[in-house]
Order: structure tokens, then C-alpha cells, then sequence
């Protein structure tokens, strides 16, 4: 693994002499290069003032000391006492770093059942529902960069549960300390609120509590007896109330024995897992709070201090290794069942939601976004048009395009109104809205420009590109700040086409008029913003505006891959390459600005001046602010060069048509009491140690492809830092790799992935946003859901890096929630920090499952330095229906002879809604038969139903019936049902009889002599409801047992087989 570092904590400091002394071991003394290494320690402190607003608060000083080492067998000893100093994690491990940390290579962690359970769940759905005609169904080369940026946002929200000071310590987080009702009622609530998410199409709001659920779900199977017990499946009861539970010892009933080894075996009482019918549960009591009385098990592990009190020992089974889990031999089981019941919980969300919500959730194979952010005054009739056309052109090349369709979103803007947003995912509706957009009134410059771009990146997907047109500046110039936090955020590149010279300050077109005179540099706003987060500024005319937005088309395009991205900020020769590999089909680049002179050179040495001569290297398109150059097939393999003469600023871009790419982020180590990689919110800190995480996407398992390091480079394209690569060997994503810096550069940066291809030539990309290094933090403490008609408090801690000096703190929400807004002053002395909070207030009119985004910034008054942090909030009803449908047994009547197929089968039924929500929808999910609606009044002719992830879609009653099921005569002829078959998507049946009940039967032949139905209410709550031929009444249960046998031979199928598809990689 290369380098590998740690910090003990101050516990482990006050252990660590004791434990060298019993190895015989001796501190290790400072060295150099890849030796050992001791670190200075690191004080802070806070000094000056702040607003009524904020509490100050003095960071205490603390040893955050440790080694830098490298695995030498000369230095086993040292390495052996220093994993004894490592703090106890109280959960399975958060991600494949803390198996570093504790040296238990072969623990299963949050992070590796979770990308497992997606990648195989996402996988099945693909196969069970026919999208064959998708590439690659079997392997998770095609799945997309959307999709492994979805799947890591899940991942680090369950990790973030074990980060987070708000949940770290909480017990039913993670349900410890015999918290077991309580965190049973969270994990409902995280389920709730992921539904109605869904439903909302509020996918980064819904990622983050399926996160959530799945951490303290994991967490159950490692931190209680249930293993012990001998439970051979998983715990129904936890998400399915209807489903038998097992009591929870009363704080009265000892549950553990003493145990005086790190590894405790049978020391929970038998009367817990043996002697009782039921058994009792039992969760292990973690440190001090709550206080574990005597005689209780508690979690164990080196840091956990309630393992001294009586009983002592622990319980926990969160890792292979005995110093952290003293039922350290039951960590496989309790992983076994995890996973199981995280593949349980996947596959309930997809019955939920459908298959196409489901694999919207997690962008399978998603078409880019396209976003358009349009001025709408009366100057821009040309620019409409061209938008129109442009799009016109995008959707008819998608037209036969295998991805599921993307996100289309328009935003217009004038002066004063910005919006609405029109967001759809047909591409007819928005040709429909761009064609009713008309360019009228207005005409004076500025307008809200920049109003109407945080709305489309509020809106737009993460990854998306935004384009926006205009030819006026921004009269919003305040927001400057939150907009590039929200595209740095969500990496999402935002271009202005903009049909204004920059340099005319009076009426040069006559277009518009303009309130005062305007200087020469008003759309530098424009061209910041671009240049931070990746894009381009394009200054062109009307003429020209309608081949200048072929850009549009170049860069939503599938497949898109950065091989070159620079800057050059004044007139002077800039000399650029850029390396084509053999993954590349295609490569186009984009000039911005203007050039009087341009020579491409191939990787065989051929020169072509591109704006003399026509040639075989590339084709040259020259509009005003642009140039397109588009290689020319057969494109060379190798490196490239570029050398050009420029008239001023200009921007360099290089795409390719690949499906490698990469993703990555920031992280520093927490040593709290969950060893792991913590992911750095915002910027980076500037010269301190940090570390980069990498997934590499689009790599088949075949492909012999090796990454070595990255290169920070300047804005204009110098090398800054390389540094180099391992791969962590513990992902399920495929190919992850770490990299770590001494320090963080200073300057501003981007990213360049380097290594090689598997003919043994380079293999580069980019990402092409702007990493702006910083010594001001923000760190949100608390991101409590927000409830209808209540307050919320938001906490965040300001930490300065640098010397004491005044900042401007400013906060902006998406929904005006916020109770107070505007920038406010604070004083943050010489390391020192402060922490603040700010209340939303949500009002009872507000949709549940509906999002708020909240974007925190911070500025230094004497420098650029500043930070930002977003927090994406979740509406909640402060009463939510947790109680899902049930299924009433009526009759079963059955004729079933030798020969199966002559005989038949019926089963009626009633199904319930138990809560208040009114029964929403039905559909069967196994057996060959029929299910019929047998009692309930006339269909409404038109209703409005969300299903499967469809808005607003309107549903008739014609001869195909509703929702495009079959009608059938109602056995006494008064009017038509509808009846279903199994592969139909789920029945709207919120318009029959009362909502409360609904009768129904199902009749087969014999040779299918079993069924199930998924009947659910209008809170998304879900049930199964269990048929058989065989017996005499019907059965219900949340999920049937064969059910939960089948996911165990596919949990088991999908665990052998996936990683010998990525055996290549590892």
C-alpha cells in the first residue's frame, strides 16, 4: 500500500509507553524520507470577538502527534505496538482506510457492503427488467460516472454517521447502549424520508438517508447478540413493524459475563440466546454516556472505557481484529447478515419506487443533463432561437440513444423576475417550453443573471454542464460567491455565451440601454465563475451565436472525457499537450478567445498551421471568441501539441469520446472513535497533510490499464505537485486509489489523472475545475430534517488557519427558509475558531420530501482566501405514517388434479391501509395468474398519480384501462375493472371504493401455486402479502422467507462472481 500514516489519539498516547515497553519495543525516534517520522505537536487557540450571533469558542490544545511510516520488516515491532495505540471504532469500520488504520485487511467495512450491495442490486435490475439492450449488463463498465458519483455520495453519507459529532456518539445511530426501540424508530424514519425524496425527485436528499439507514441497519447485526443467538437470516422486525419482534433485556437484567481477554468468547449469558423463548436482545454500551449499569455487555475495544466496568469485555463485532472487537470471530457472520439485509432494504426501495425511479436514484447509464439558463429582454431573439435549434439538434441525436433519458432544464431571467424553473425529463416538453420563451421588455443593463444560474444548479443534477445565455451583466453580484460554492459542490461547469463586446461601455449596439456607464470589466464575474468551476466564457456576436453553440452539443455529449483543460490570462505564445490514448475515439477542442496564429503537431511529428492551410491532422471552425478544431481520423495515438499566439485571455479545452474517466475528493484522517477517511467539505486546507481519493470509472475488467499519479496543475497549465498513487485494493467500485501530500499547494489547481493504457502508452485526464486551496474552514456540526411548521438549527464551525483577522460569513437558502440572511461580520483570532448556527424555519405548506439547500461562505476582508459548505436538508411531516398496508385472509379455494395445468386456484382477499395515508397502489410481484379488483366504485375518468417516479402524468380510462392495464367486465356487469399480471408496473388504485380497503383475488392454474402482492399506502409504506394454494388461509409477511433465501444465493452468486470480474483490477 505505499505510505501509511496515523495519529494516535490523546487515550491512545497515555496507553502507547505501556504497550512498548510489554513488546520491548522502543519509541520510534524522527527519521527521514520513507522512515519513520514524529510529528510536532499542534496547538490552536481562539482570540477576539464575534457577533451576538456566534459563541466563541477555544479550540483546546491537543497532541495530534503520530508516524508517518513505511512497512518495513525492520520496523514490524514499531508497527505492531503502533496499532494497539489506534482508537476503537464503534461501528463496522467507515471505509477501506480504517482496515489500514487497524491493520484488519480482511474486515468487511460500511463502505465495501454498501458499493457491493448497489453494484449488485443496480446490476440485477438491469437484467430482471430487460434492458438487455443496454452494453455490458453483466460488468459495471457501462453503469456511467453519474452512477459511481451517486453510489459515493451513499457511501460517505453512511460514513459521515460514524464523522458527524451530531450522530458519532448518538446510540441510536448505531443502535448501542440497548437503544433498540429508539434507533428502530430511526431507521423508519430514514426509510420514510428516502421515499417521499424519491418521489419528490430529490435524489441527493434521498442518497443521503438511504446512507443513513443502511449505517445503523449494518450496524445492528455487528453491535447486538442477534449473531449470538444463532439467527441464521435477518431481522425482519427492524423495517417491517408488522413482522414478530424479539423484547429487548430491561435495564434490570444483567446480559454479559466478565471477560478479561481482548477476545470474549460465550461471555453473553445463556439465558439471553439458550434458555429463553423468546430470546432477549441486547446492544453493547459505548464509553461513558449513557452510563452502563452493572452486569451490561458493552461494546469493547481498546478506547471504549465502559469495557472496565462490570461486565467487563464487550461484544462488538465491527472488525477481524481483537485489540477493536473482542467477538472479533463473528465478523464475518455479522457482515454475512449486513449484507443481507442491505441487499433486503435495495430491493424494497426498487419494489417502492420502481425500477426507473430506482435506477434514476442512482444515475444508471443517464443521459448528461442538458441545462439552458436564458436572458429573455428583447435583445435576445437570435440567442433563443439559436438555443432552440441547438437543443432541437441535441435531442435528435438521442433519439435512438439506449441511456435512460436525461435531465432537461430551462431557466429564464430578466430584470426583476428570475424563473420559474421548467424541468422535465421528456424532451418534447422541453422543446415545448423553449418555444414559448419570447424575448420581450427589459433592455437595460445589468439583470439577474446570477440569481437565475443558482437556481439551475440548484435544480440540475450533480456533473451537469450549464449553459447560459446572455448579453448583459450581473445586477446580482452578491451571490458570486454562493454560486461557485454550489457548482464546486456538485462539479457541475457553468458556460456564458455571451453576444456583447466586453470592452463597450456605451450603446454600441443600441440594443440595450443602460442605467450608468458600465466598465470595460463587468462580465469578469462571468469569467471567474467559468474558470472555477471548468467552463467556458465565449464573447461572440449575433451572427455567430448559432455555430457558437455547437459547444453545447460537444460537451453534453455521452462519453465525454477532459484531456486538456488551460488558461492563458494575456497576449503571449502558450505552448499546450495533451496525450490521446487508446481508449479515445474521438477528440475536439475548443479556443475561446482570439489567436493569430496556431500550429498543431502530431505524436509522429507532422505540423499543420491550423488558420493557413487545410490539412490531414484536424478540421478548423472559426466563429467570433471561438475556435473548434476537430481531429481528424485515424487519430494518432500518443502526445499531441498545440503551440498558439494569443490576443489576450484564452481558454483551452481538449475532449475526448471515452468511458474512462475519474472522480475524486479531498479527505483528511479521523482518529475520533472511528478510525477512517473523513471527506473534507469545501476547499482544502493549505500546507497541511492530505490525502486524495480516486475512483477510476468506465474501466472494463479486461482492460490492462495502470495509474501511477496525479499532477496538480496551475490555472495556466504548469505542474504544482505530482503525487504519486496506490490502489486501496478494498473498494467495490473497482479501481481506487490513494494518494497523499505532505502539504497542499498554496496556489489554485486542478487535477490530472496520469498513467498507462494497456498498449503501454500515457493515459491522461482532467478535471477541470478549480481547486482553491485556503486557511478558513467551515465544519457543519448538525443537518437536522426540517419538520413542518417547526424551527431548525443549523450548527457550523469556522476554524482560521491563518493569522487573526476579520471575515464575512454569509448564508443563502433555495426556499427563503432562512430567518435571517445578509452577510455578517466576525473576528476569528490566530488559529482560533468559532462556532454559530442558523435557523430555518419550514412552513406547514411545504411538500414532505421536498429539499433545501443551504450554502455557507466565508471570506477573509483583506484577501481572497475564503471556504463554503453546502447542506442539502430534508423536509419531514412531524407526524409521519409508518404503518404499512395489511392483507386480510378471506378464502382460498382450490381444485388442483395430477395434472397441474388442468386445474385452477382462487384466492380473495382484503388489503387495509392501517394508517392515514389511504391505499395508493398494488401490483403482483410473483405467481402466473391473475389479480382482479372485485368491489369498488366507478374510476374516476381522469386522476393525477405519481408512480415510478412519473410527475404530474395524467392517467384515462380508455379500452387499455388505467395506467395502461387490461380492463375486465365486473362479475355483476355494473362497470369495467382492472386486473394484473405479473411484469405489469404497479396499479393506481387510490380511486376505488374508500380508500381504507379494497378486495381483490387472484386465481392461477395449479402449476403456479404461489403468489405475492406489493400493496402500498399514499406515505410509500409497502407490503407483501404471501398466496398459496396449498393452505387453507392467506398468509402475509412483509417478505417471504423464500424471498430472503433467494437474496442470500444472490448475495452469495454476486460475491463470487464480482470480484473475479475485477480480479484485472486489483
Amino acid at each position: 500500500m505505499g505510505h501509511l500514516a496515523s495519529h494516535p489519539s490523546k487515550v491512545a498516547n497515555e496507553t502507547l509507553n505501556i504497550l512498548l515497553h510489554a513488546a520491548s519495543c522502543s519509541p520510534p525516534a524522527e527519521e527521514t524520507g520513507n522512515k519513520i517520522i514524529s510529528r510536532d505537536p499542534i496547538t490552536q487557540q481562539a482570540d477576539g470577538h464575534s457577533t451576538a450571533k456566534f459563541s466563541l469558542v477555544t479550540a483546546p490544545e491537543s497532541m495530534a502527534g503520530g508516524w508517518f511510516f513505511a512497512a518495513a520488516p525492520a520496523r514490524l515491532c514499531a508497527m505492531g505496538c503502533l496499532v494497539l495505540a489506534l482508537p476503537a471504532g464503534q461501528a463496522f469500520l467507515p471505509n477501506f482506510w480504517s482496515r489500514i488504520l487497524t491493520f484488519s485487511w480482511d474486515s468487511h467495512t460500511h463502505q465495501y457492503m454498501t458499493e457491493q450491495a448497489l453494484l449488485n442490486v443496480t446490476l440485477d435490475t438491469l437484467s430482471a427488467h430487460r434492458l438487455q439492450h443496454f452494453p455490458d449488463t453483466s460488468e459495471q463498465t457501462g453503469l456511467g460516472r453519474g452512477f459511481w458519483r451517486a453510489v459515493g455520495e451513499v457511501v460517505r453519507a453512511n460514513a459521515n454517521v460514524d464523522f458527524w459529532s451530531s450522530t458519532r456518539s448518538d446510540p441510536e445511530y448505531h443502535f448501542d447502549s440497548e437503544r433498540v426501540e429508539g434507533a428502530t424508530a430511526k431507521l423508519r424514519e430514514f426509510w420514510n424520508q428516502t421515499l417521499m425524496s424519491i418521489r419528490n425527485k430529490e435524489y441527493q436528499g434521498a442518497r443521503k438517508s438511504l446512507g443513513q439507514l443502511l449505517h445503523s441497519l449494518q450496524d445492528f447485526y455487528s453491535h447486538s447478540n442477534w449473531v449470538e443467538m444463532g439467527q441464521q437470516s435477518v431481522y425482519l422486525h427492524l423495517l417491517h413493524p408488522e413482522e414478530p419482534s424479539v423484547p429487548v433485556a430491561s435495564v434490570d437484567i444483567p446480559t454479559c459475563a466478565e471477560c478479561y481477554t481482548t477476545t470474549c468468547r460465550d461471555n453473553v449469558l445463556p439465558k439471553l440466546t439458550q434458555g429463553q423463548h423468546p430470546p432477549l436482545l441486547t446492544t453493547g454500551y459505548f464509553s461513558t454516556h449513557p452510563v452502563k449499569p452493572p452486569g451490561k455487555c458493552s461494546h469493547g475495544g481498546l478506547l471504549d472505557s465502559s469495557r472496565h466496568h462490570e461486565a467487563k469485555g464487550g461484544i462488538n463485532k465491527d472488525s477481524t481484529s481483537p485489540i477493536f472487537s473482542p467477538h472479533h470471530y463473528l465478523h464475518t457472520e455479522a457482515a454475512r447478515l449486513a449484507t443481507v439485509a442491505t441487499m433486503a432494504v435495495l430491493l424494497d426501495l426498487r419494489d417502492a419506487v420502481g425500477a426507473s425511479s430506482f435506477l434514476r436514484l442512482l444515475s444508471v447509464r443517464q443521459q448528461p443533463a442538458l441545462v439552458f439558463v436564458m436572458d429573455t429582454t428583447g435583445s435576445m431573439f437570435e440567442e433563443i432561437t439559436a438555443a432552440r435549434l441547438r437543443a432541437l439538434s441535441i435531442i435528435q441525436d438521442r433519439a435512438h440513444d439506449p441511456e435512460q433519458p436525461g435531465t432537461y432544464l430551462l431557466v429564464p431571467f430578466h430584470d426583476p423576475d428570475v424563473g420559474p424553473v421548467y424541468e422535465t425529463e421528456d424532451p418534447e416538453q422541453f422543446m415545448l417550453y423553449l418555444e414559448n420563451l419570447t424575448a420581450l421588455g427589459g433592455g437595460d443593463e445589468p439583470e439577474m443573471c446570477l440569481s437565475a444560474v443558482l437556481l439551475a444548479l440548484t435544480h440540475s443534477p450533480p456533473l451537469s454542464e450549464i449553459f447560459v445565455f446572455t448579453d448583459a451583466s450581473p445586477k446580482d453580484a452578491h451571490l458570486n460567491s454562493t454560486v461557485e460554492a454550489l457548482a464546486l459542490e456538485k462539479q457541475s461547469k457553468v458556460s456564458f455565451l455571451l453576444t456583447e463586446d466586453p470592452s463597450c461601455v456605451g450603446r454600441c449596439r443600441g440594443a440595450r440601454r443602460r442605467r450608468q456607464t458600465l466598465s470595460p470589466d463587468r462580465f469578469s464575474l462571468y469569467t471567474r465563475l467559468s474558470l472555477v468551476s471548468g467552463g467556458l466564457t465565449i464573447f461572440t456576436t449575433n451572427n455567430d451565436i448559432q455555430r457558437v453553440s455547437a459547444i453545447v452539443q460537444d460537451n453534453t455529449a455521452g462519453g465525454k472525457v477532459t484531456l486538456l483543460h488551460a488558461e492563458g490570462d494575456s497576449r503571449s505564445v502558450l505552448n499546450h499537450s495533451f496525450h490521446v490514448d487508446q481508449a479515445v475515439k474521438t477528440v475536439t477542442l475548443h479556443l475561446a478567445g482570439i489567436i493569430n496564429h496556431c500550429i498543431l503537431t502530431s505524436p509522429t511529428g507532422y505540423i499543420q498551421s491550423l488558420l493557413a492551410e487545410l490539412g490531414p491532422l484536424a478540421e478548423l471552425e472559426r466563429f467570433q471568441g471561438l475556435f473548434r478544431i476537430t481531429l481528424l481520423p485515424p487519430i494518432k495515438r500518443g502526445q499531441w501539441h498545440l503551440s498558439m499566439w494569443s490576443e489576450g485571455p484564452v481558454t483551452l479545452n481538449a475532449i475526448g469520446d471515452s468511458s474512462v474517466d475519474f472522480l475524486y475528493y479531498f479527505a483528511v484522517e479521523d482518529n475520533g472513535t472511528h478510525p477512517g477517511l473523513a471527506k473534507v467539505e469545501g476547499s482544502p486546507v493549505a500546507g497541511v497533510p492530505t490525502f486524495l481519493v480516486l475512483s477510476v470509472t468506465g474501466l472494463s475488467p479486461h482492460e490492462d490499464v495502470s495509474f501511477t499519479h496525479v499532477t496538480f496543475l496551475g490555472v495556466n497549465g504548469e505542474s504544482l505537485l505530482e503525487v504519486p498513487l496506490n490502489s486501496s485494493s478494498s473498494s467495490a467500485s473497482g479501481e481506487e486509489l490513494i494518494g497523499r501530500m505532505e502539504s497542499v499547494p498554496r496556489e489554485p489547481f486542478s487535477v490530472r489523472l496520469s498513467g498507462r493504457d494497456g498498449l503501454g502508452g500515457p493515459l491522461e485526464r482532467v478535471s477541470t475545475e478549480i481547486i482553491q486551496p485556503t486557511f478558513v474552514q467551515i465544519e457543519v456540526l448538525s443537518a437536522p430534517h426540517l419538520v413542518l411548521g417547526h424551527r431548525a438549527m443549523v450548527r457550523f464551525h469556522v476554524l482560521n488557519h491563518g493569522p487573526g483577522r476579520h471575515f464575512t460569513l454569509t448564508t443563502k437558502d433555495d426556499r427563503g427558509f432562512l430567518s435571517q440572511t445578509g452577510p455578517q461580520n466576525l473576528y476569528i483570532g490566530e488559529k482560533g475558531s468559532i462556532t454559530g448556527e442558523v435557523e430555518i424555519n419550514t412552513p406547514r405548506t411545504t411538500e414532505p420530501g421536498g429539499a433545501v439547500t443551504l450554502i455557507l461562505t466565508v471570506r477573509a476582508q483583506d484577501s481572497p482566501d475564503g471556504n463554503y459548505a453546502v447542506v442539502h436538508l430534508t423536509v419531514t411531516s412531524p407526524d409521519p405514517d409508518l404503518h404499512p398496508p395489511s392483507c386480510s385472509p378471506v378464502q382460498v379455494e382450490a381444485f388442483c388434479p395430477p395434472l397441474c395445468d388442468q386445474g385452477n386456484w382462487t384466492a380473495s382477499l382484503t388489503v387495509f391501509d392501517r394508517g392515514r395515508s389511504g391505499l395508493a397502489a398494488i401490483q403482483l410481484s410473483r405467481g402466473k395468474g391473475t389479480l382482479t379488483l372485485v368491489q369498488g366504485q366507478r374510476l374516476r375518468e381522469r386522476r393525477k398519480w405519481k408512480i415510478d417516479g412519473k410527475r404530474d402524468q395524467e392517467y384515462g380510462v380508455d379500452r387499455h384501462g388505467i395506467d395502461g392495464h387490461r380492463l375486465k367486465k365486473h362479475r355483476h356487469g355494473r362497470h369495467e375493472v382492472p386486473h394484473l399480471r405479473l411484469g405489469e408496473p404497479p396499479l393506481n388504485i387510490s380511486a376505488w371504493a374508500n380508500k381504507a380497503s379494497l378486495h381483490v383475488r387472484y386465481t392461477s392454474n395449479c402449476c403456479s401455486p404461489q403468489a405475492e402482492l406489493l400493496v402500498w399506502d399514499g406515505a410509500g409504506n409497502m407490503m407483501r402479502c404471501h398466496l398459496s394454494s396449498s393452505q387453507e388461509e392467506v398468509t402475509k409477511e412483509s417478505a417471504s422467507n423464500a424471498e430472503r433465501r433467494q437474496i442470500v444465493h444472490f448475495v452469495i452468486l454476486m460475491s463470487i462472481s464480482v470480484p473475479v470480474l475485477m480480479l484485472p483490477l486489483i
